[in-house]
């Protein structure tokens, strides 16, 4: 849990575009609320509401409530507690599309460094869709709200464009009148305290980094699998695909934390070089070897836990001939010194068997069979599996001798769960996140260059499946590990994927 630093913090103004939104509702404001039980937030807090919906004070703090009951880790613990927070509460209808809105805020915030007797810092969270950020960020700009460099910080919410050139855009317009110091690009994967763990396994104990290389690992596999189908989202979904949804953002930012170099110190800009020099390893996908490295699926109708499902194709707002996939898998190669030779497989997919997020490190056989092939030795190298969700921890796979007079090998497994371990429950990636906006630690967000290489490395793809409409969609029934051809695209070195089955034993 993290500590309380009210009494230490800056007096600070949280300005949320798109206050009515369901982003803020559902994710943002339970985290603050429950930063504010823990008492993480400054003594002088206020959240400052902006939207265009016909909201007041009173209203958008009921709206809010029904979020916080509905969506928070913790219950609103009683009526005196809710209304000393409600009070922190503040809402602006505005149009963000009238630069007049931006002049009026300004003097609203100018107003509230009065009423506190000094200058506050200033939090402008854009959860907007992101064809609004440019325009956010220019009034913002134009109204004089992110000169003061040490005080106004930006956050943006993914995904940061459609394509490479939309990301380019939406970057100019932010760093046209903020500094990259000032621009927090949110990625709640990030904020995870079991993605953080990674680089605490990795970093804080002797016994992993020295094997952690291709003289050890024969591959890793990193799964985001999800038995939901595009449920509330399609409108969005259509427009993305699991590609741009997924593996952009959260996978490959797993894939910097598992692959990357040790950093010299754990800070915002070691640890961001050390990610952009593994982006920069990876090597680059063209487009005649799409198909080749990069397998696509989008599901049909099937069960789910005993329940029949339809296809994507017919659910709402959903085009009946769409070529959007909502399963993708990559295979990746990073060339360094390190990992030359060991491929990264990354997938992810909606309507899958379970909900599991893990990444599965596989090591090499023993170089030498000691034992006879009756032991049962040959099929069983060791692997050590990071589960992100639903349980959270790490476990290690190894081979053990089975009791009895017969020489009998069988894999067993050490466990470590972080609930069991800690006896608490973590705080939401958003908690963790906004905690360090509030702090202006940009350790845990993305920087421009490396969002810039991501989608850079995933434009061949997205060119060559927009300009090649599947012939074969839907290629897998819901409630499947995927298509064939991502079976194909991990046979072709002779590996096969590794199943979350701790995952399939709590579905």
């Amino acid at each position: 849990m993290m500590e309380s630093h009210s009494s230490q913090q800056p007096p600070t103004v949280f300005v949320l575009f798109g206050a009515g939104g369901d982003l803020a509702w559902r994710l943002i404001l339970p985290a603050l609320f429950n930063l504010y039980l823990d008492k993480s937030l400054p003594q002088q807090w206020m959240l400052m509401g902006i939207d265009r919906q016909d909201y007041d004070q009173h209203s958008l703090a009921q709206h809010y409530r029904k979020g916080i009951q509905q969506h928070s880790r913790r219950p609103i613990p009683d009526e005196k507690t809710w209304q000393s927070f409600a009070q922190l509460l503040r809402y602006h209808q505005a149009d963000i599309t009238d630069p007049g809105s931006y002049t009026q805020l300004a003097k609203a915030l100018a107003e509230q460094d009065k009423a506190w007797h000094g200058k506050a810092e200033r939090v402008f969270y854009l959860a907007t869709p992101p064809f609004l950020f440019a325009d956010l960020a220019n009034g913002l700009g134009e109204a004089g709200l992110a000169k003061e460099r040490q005080h106004a910080r930006v956050v943006v919410e993914k995904p940061l464009g459609h394509n490479l050139e939309s990301f380019c855009e939406i970057n100019q317009a932010l760093n046209h009148h903020f500094e990259e110091s000032q621009i927090y690009r949110m990625d709640h994967f990030l904020g995870k305290e079991t993605v953080q763990n990674i680089l605490a396994l990795r970093f804080a104990n002797p016994i992993f980094e020295p094997i952690w290389n291709r003289r050890y690992i024969d591959h890793i596999a990193i799964t985001a699998a999800e038995t939901l189908g595009v449920e509330h989202r399609a409108g969005y979904y259509e427009r993305a695909g699991a590609l741009r949804d997924m593996v952009q953002n959260h996978l490959l930012q797993l894939l910097c934390l598992v692959a990357m170099e040790p950093p010299i110190a754990f800070n915002a800009y070691d640890l961001r070089d050390r990610r952009m020099d593994l982006m920069h390893a990876i090597r680059p996908i063209t487009e005649e070897e799409v198909g080749r490295y990069a397998a696509r699926g989008q599901y049909g109708a099937g069960w789910i836990r005993g329940t029949q499902v339809p296809a994507y194709r017919e659910e709402d707002e959903v085009a009946p001939d769409s070529n959007t996939e909502t399963y993708c898998a990559l295979e990746l190669h990073i060339d360094n010194w390190r990992w030359q030779g060991v491929p990264f497989y990354l997938r992810t997919g909606k309507r899958l068997p379970v909900d599991a997020s893990e990444i599965s490190i596989r090591f090499q056989e023993v170089p030498h069979q000691a034992f006879p092939a009756s032991a049962g030795l040959n099929a069983q190298p060791a692997q050590l599996v990071i589960r992100l969700q639903p349980e959270e921890g790490i476990v290690l796979r190894f081979m053990a001798k089975q009791p009895g007079p017969q020489l009998i090998l069988r894999p067993v497994e050490m466990r470590f769960s972080y609930q069991e371990a800690f006896q608490t429950a973590s705080p939401t990636a958003y908690e963790t996140l906004l905690w360090d906006i509030m702090q202006g630690d940009a350790t845990l967000f993305t920087r421009a260059d490396q969002v810039e290489a991501a989608w850079r490395l995933l434009m061949p793809i997205l060119n060559v499946w927009e300009t090649n409409p599947a012939i074969d969609f839907p290629n897998y029934h819901a409630g499947t590990w995927g298509p064939e051809t991502a079976e194909v695209l991990i046979a072709h070195s002779g590996r096969s994927w590794l199943a979350p089955s701790l995952s399939e034993r709590e579905g």
